[in-house]
């Protein structure tokens, strides 16, 4: 392997500085790609390298904004999200990029769970009415009528209902 000139060296140093990329400099200096990365590691390890890839269609802040609306409440899905935004930015997105931008954030995605969350109030409430009828024998309790209020669909079921939430947080 020879060592190419000092002129050539500096030139691809300079292009190196000026945030060129590798296929550029080799084909602007005619010098091979791996020539070009040897001195970008050797002389300028710090340097930033060009992004590769497409281009993201959503911006950090765009991202951060998917997470409030979703954790507040504003919006319950992806699909929703996505209309949102193209109303809004005018970015035709599709849903599934917007799943990926909410999971790379840490948000997880679980099934809703059926039952009512109980605030204290509720706990403190089922205690004062366990404590009022403690002393009830079988005969009082055979007096009182229960009623079950079974939900009943007519056409189809509810279904499933998903939410997006951080991996600590309980629902």
């Amino acid at each position: 392997m020879r060592p190419i000139p000092e002129r050539k060296r500096r030139d691809v140093l300079s292009l190196l500085d000026r945030g060129v990329s590798s296929r550029k400099i080799e084909a602007k200096l005619k010098v091979g790609r791996s020539t070009v990365d040897r001195g970008r590691a050797a002389f300028r390890p710090n340097a930033c390298k060009v992004p590769a890839g497409r281009p993201r269609k959503l911006s950090t802040t765009d991202r951060r904004k998917l997470v409030r609306m979703v954790t507040s409440g504003q919006v319950d899905n992806a699909v929703l999200l996505a209309q949102e935004v193209r109303n809004t930015k005018g970015i035709d997105i599709n849903a599934e990029t917007v799943r990926r931008a909410l999971r790379e954030t840490g948000l997880r995605v679980s099934a809703k769970k059926k039952k009512p969350r109980l605030l204290p109030r509720h706990v403190k409430q089922r205690l004062e009415f366990a404590e009022k009828y403690r002393h009830w024998t079988l005969e009082d309790w055979s007096r009182v009528l229960c009623s079950d209020e079974t939900k009943i669909n007519r056409w189809g079921s509810d279904g499933r209902v998903w939410v997006w939430k951080k991996p600590s947080s309980q629902l």
